[in-house]
């Protein structure tokens, strides 16, 4: 039986100018540490006989990666919090190239799937959005408390507030000073201005969920639109690499954290760890479904018995796992089994 030969593991720090390399020769034990200035790296990988190169998954890894992966050699990205444990008294870059390449050859530890140009270019606009999304939040609760001052108060949430803003501002002409109502007319029309930003995002991720055949069929499953879609898809790199939809669910941080000792396991609250923006979408897509499933005898079951925040939880983990069922089987979203699955959990 022929062994295949085990490739040579280099750990790479990457920063924004200076790179730490740590390897160790197989044949001899010899530890090389190098430092490369950014403009180098890809020609010493290029001049550098096949390899797998390990990177903390962190800002440009996924570009390192792919350039590494066009001169043919293996990457493997690890998560920065299990590379951490291996980082040996006080923090260099040497020490953390270390760690990198100690944590590579360790079989437990799950890699992060490299994202293609494309997925980071999806995930760049959700991020653009979720920080246009914070200001508009910033700018109204700004206004609001600045005008309740003047004893206006404002409905919370947005599209209200900027309902009745005009008409308050309107009956409290008289008592609100001259330079405050220029400066909140302003102060709306920037708010208008971010809304048409966060619009045109808005239509290019549509445009985007349109062309993916993965993004159109996950917007098929009920809780799940063009934002979850895109989001879901370009965030899981690759689906493949989780066995199971549970898998899958927990990698979103949608199970249960246990805890045990002397053979008694605890489930606690939901983990919650990985991507939150992720988990936020797909809460948000179940508690959509449960405001418009109100004959739906498998929710109704369980808001009889727990509470609206746990039924949330539980729903927004049965779309993490029907997403993952149809972006591994290929298949279309079947209502009637949803329907069937529904009654069957009772």
């Amino acid at each position: 039986m022929k062994t295949i030969p085990q490739l040579p593991v280099i750990g790479m720090d990457i920063a924004k100018n200076v790179f730490q390399i740590h390897a160790v020769d197989p044949e001899t034990g010899e530890i090389e540490r190098i430092k490369l200035k950014r403009v180098k790296v890809a020609e010493f990988f290029a001049n550098r006989q096949r390899s797998l190169v390990a990177i903390e998954a962190c800002g440009g890894a996924h570009h390192w990666a792919r350039t590494l992966s066009a001169h043919g050699h293996q990457v493997k990205l690890l998560p920065a919090k299990h590379v951490k444990a291996f980082v040996l008294r006080d923090k260099t870059d040497a020490r953390d190239a270390q760690a990198i390449w100690v944590a590579a050859q360790q079989p437990h530890i799950r890699e992060v799937p490299v994202k293609s140009e494309q997925q980071q270019a999806c995930l760049a606009l959700h991020r653009m959005r979720a920080q246009l999304m914070k200001v508009r939040i910033m700018q109204t609760n700004a206004l609001r408390g600045l005008l309740y001052e003047f004893g206006i108060a404002l409905p919370e949430g947005h599209r209200i507030l900027l309902q009745r803003v005009n008409e308050e501002l309107a009956r409290a002409e008289d008592k609100l000073p001259g330079v405050v109502t220029q400066s909140v007319l302003e102060q709306l029309a920037r708010v208008d201005q971010l809304q048409e930003d966060i619009d045109r995002i808005d239509k290019r991720l549509a445009a985007l969920g349109k062309q993916n055949q993965q993004m159109l069929a996950l917007q098929t499953v009920p809780g799940i639109g063009p934002l979850t879609a895109t989001a879901l898809v370009s965030s899981a790199a690759n689906i493949n690499t989780f066995d199971t939809g549970r898998q899958f669910a927990a990698w979103l941080g949608l199970t249960p954290r246990q805890t045990g000792t002397g053979g008694k396991i605890r489930q606690l609250g939901l983990s919650k760890r990985g991507d939150a923006y992720v988990r936020t979408l797909l809460m948000h897509g179940a508690r959509a479904v449960i405001a418009r499933s109100v004959q739906s005898a498998w929710v109704q079951s369980l808001l009889a018995r727990r509470p609206y925040n746990v039924v949330v939880a539980a729903l927004a983990n049965k779309l993490a796992r029907t997403a993952w069922a149809v972006l591994t089987k290929g298949k279309a979203f079947d209502q009637a089994k949803w329907s069937r699955v529904e009654v069957a959990t009772l």
